[in-house]
């Protein structure tokens, strides 16, 4: 079996905070074997010397939709299944190329998408899916125009589109089904509406989503295959409301507030802002085909996004690294390491991305840390991010090598 040998790297150790020099970082079978005091050459080794770069984890990303190929979400619905699919691939190899070596899907993409990465079919990130997201009648996952009759919606359970990044589901009992459904298709966690939304054409951002019986059904559902939910939500009273029973992880939540935060911190919930869409939508949406409503939707919470970071931060939530892009915005997926550093410290930003990213994923020790044992996504890159994010900002520039499952996937000059 193939040793891959870094040798004399300076290694990002993100929990304690420090880089330490002179290491050689030893993969073997897709996994870290050692990473030690510079040693001898090992035999049948490719030996890389990284001359001092930094070595880090791969990067992780908790809140993405893959095959969201275009901005106004409700149009591609209709697309052939094998147009979506193939603007979906060159979206998946871009993230991997920004150093992304893992991502969740937040809803649209399916088991099969992460499998055929694993399996070599296709080149991305290895990928945890949510299948569907769940969205009740008029919630955030309602893309019907607003009317005086209701289609047969194309989000419903019966209509499995690759364009589909929710479907539309009500009462508990169905709700339950749902839930099964995804699961049964391979889903590693479900996602669901708790909230309003920004790309959704009628439901205000202040409308909350499911009932609490309907959120503690589903929650009950995904708890009993031994996973969990994450539920998009913007407001307080949304966040709480999901949180209390029983979502784990709170996507966006621009607008949570301190009692909200504390709810949070005291259930163990995570946090996955995603502050760089928003300014992606008010910036790009309307030439991408976004709506007016959703643009002025996306204002409303643009504003808030740094303040809920502060408001997280002192109640002592994990706050994980989400982007959350549509279309041609998903380039500007290592953007929000410079929007969080406006408000976190470089290591607090990295965590996110990092270990507690691994730890949603229920990775810890696998994910997000240079450490033995530890599934070999690598990444070599110039100067020293603890004190600077902007090189992972600029990964064309900075990124000298990407190492996922320990084959080497971009090398640039060594």
């Amino acid at each position: 079996m193939a040793v891959l040998v870094l040798r004399n790297a300076k290694v990002l150790d993100v929990a304690g905070g420090q880089l330490i020099a002179g290491r050689d970082v030893v993969v073997e079978g897709g996994r870290i074997t050692a990473v030690h005091d510079s040693q001898p050459a090992v035999s049948d080794a490719e030996v890389i010397d990284v001359g001092g770069l930094t070595v880090m984890p791969g990067l992780i990303d908790l809140h993405v939709h893959v095959t969201a190929v275009r901005m106004d979400l409700g149009s591609q619905v209709r697309m052939p299944n094998a147009f979506v699919l193939l603007r979906t691939l060159p979206i998946l190899e871009r993230m991997l190329m920004r150093g992304f070596t893992t991502v969740r899907d937040a809803g649209g993409a399916e088991r099969a998408l992460a499998d055929a990465i694993e399996e070599g079919l296709a080149v991305g990130p290895r990928l945890f899916v949510s299948g569907r997201a769940l969205s009740q009648t008029g919630g955030h996952g309602d893309f019907r125009a607003r009317s005086d009759y209701l289609e047969i919606s194309d989000a419903c359970a019966c209509a499995f589109r690759i364009g589909s990044v929710a479907r539309i589901v009500d009462g508990v009992d169905a709700v339950r089904k749902a839930v099964r459904e995804e699961l049964q298709m391979g889903a590693h966690q479900i996602k669901i509406m708790a909230s309003g939304g920004v790309a959704s054409p009628t439901d205000p951002i202040d409308a909350l989503g499911y009932s609490t019986d309907e959120i503690r059904a589903i929650v009950a559902e995904a708890v009993a295959r031994h996973t969990y939910v994450m539920a998009h939500a913007y407001t307080p009273e949304a966040i709480i409301r999901a949180v209390e029973c029983g979502v784990r992880t709170i996507e966006h939540g621009n607008l949570v507030d301190a009692e909200a935060a504390g709810v949070m911190a005291k259930n163990g919930a995570f946090a996955v802002p995603t502050l760089v869409t928003y300014r992606a939508l008010v910036e790009q949406g309307p030439a991408l085909g976004l709506s007016p409503e959703s643009v002025s939707k996306a204002h409303s919470v643009l504003q808030r996004g740094l303040q809920s970071l502060r408001i997280l931060q002192d109640a002592g939530v994990k706050i994980g690294y989400g982007s959350d892009l549509l279309a041609d915005a998903h380039l500007r997926q290592n953007e929000e390491f410079l929007i969080r550093s406006e408000v976190q410290t470089p290591q607090q930003v990295l965590a996110g991305a990092t270990t507690i990213a691994a730890e949603v994923l229920r990775m810890e020790g696998q994910l997000g840390v240079v450490a033995e044992g530890a599934i070999a996504d690598l990444l070599v890159l110039e100067g020293n991010p603890l004190e600077s994010l902007q090189a992972l900002s600029k990964p064309d520039e900075s990124l000298r090598m990407i190492v996922k499952e320990g084959v080497i996937v971009k090398r640039n000059g060594l």
